[in-house]
């Protein structure tokens, strides 16, 4: 069993930082530059940009399938919020922006696709749209993952989110661990540490186990969140606190369940 406590503030973006952020959004605002994607809207950019800055929660995969580059973007705002700014106006601006190591370019197919409705925020879209886009393109495939990792459809590969800590986040000590039936006491032990030291940490989940009330019959990694702190796994219950589809909830379930349902960790430190 699993409890979902809904959190409120626990874990706010530097002011100052946020305050750098707003000015580069009032630089853009005044630019007349064009955009490249000819059918999202500014002025709508803007405002979700600005909404983002003041609360990161409110980054939402909505009804796409964007988890792992939701929690990267989610982390990038609450870490670097003006770094964010300076990646959504070069994307708005020429379509693309410089990662840690890779120029991340999105496609002309995607640009005019961009129409209607998108499930989720223009400024949402706009980035992890892009992320998606590229994936399979900028990381190679691992062949040593395990097969079930490997063979995930439509869903952000581990070595994936490894990469866009890299190129996005702009950490260099990036790790990976494996928590399916093993590990993942001391998977969850790394993630605290990574967060400790000032980094990042997110995990493969069964969301229908972890997050649902319908738990399967057989458990499969489903769902990227971001891992926020409060992390205790020695005893039973488990605890910890997580981003997920625009909330911040903590977390609580017995040994078993947080064995059965978490998969994998990806962490990042400067």
């Amino acid at each position: 069993m699993s409890t979902r406590d809904v959190l409120t503030g626990l874990y706010p973006p530097d002011p100052a930082q946020v305050e750098a952020a707003a000015a580069a959004i009032v630089e853009f605002e005044q630019s007349s530059a064009p955009a490249a994607w000819a059918f999202l809207d500014k002025a709508t950019v803007i405002a979700d940009m600005r909404a983002r800055v003041q609360d990161p929660f409110q980054v939402n995969q909505g009804g796409q399938p964007f988890c792992g580059p939701a929690a990267v973007l989610f982390a990038l705002l609450l870490k670097q919020p003006l770094r964010y700014v300076e990646i959504c106006r070069s994307l708005f601006l020429v379509g693309g922006f410089q990662g840690a190591n890779h120029y991340i370019a999105s496609s002309d197919r995607l640009r005019q696709a961009s129409r209607g409705n998108l499930q989720m925020g223009q400024a949402d879209w706009m980035v992890l749209a892009t992320l998606r886009d590229v994936e399979d393109v900028i990381f190679p495939v691992e062949p040593n993952s395990p097969d079930i990792i490997r063979n995930l459809a439509g869903m952000t590969k581990s070595w994936e989110m490894k990469g866009w800590v890299k190129e996005i986040l702009g950490y260099t000590q990036v790790n990976y661990d494996h928590a399916y039936l093993m590990n993942d006491v001391s998977a969850m032990q790394d993630a605290a540490a990574a967060l400790q030291a000032g980094g990042v940490a997110f995990a493969l989940i069964t969301a229908e186990g972890m997050l649902g009330d319908n738990p399967p019959l057989v458990a499969f990694p489903s769902h990227w969140i971001a891992l926020l702190g409060n992390i205790s796994v020695q005893g039973d219950p488990v605890t910890f606190d997580i981003y997920t589809w625009s909330k911040q909830l903590r977390l609580t379930m017995d040994a078993k369940s947080f064995k059965k349902y978490l998969w994998a960790t990806v962490t990042g430190t400067p």
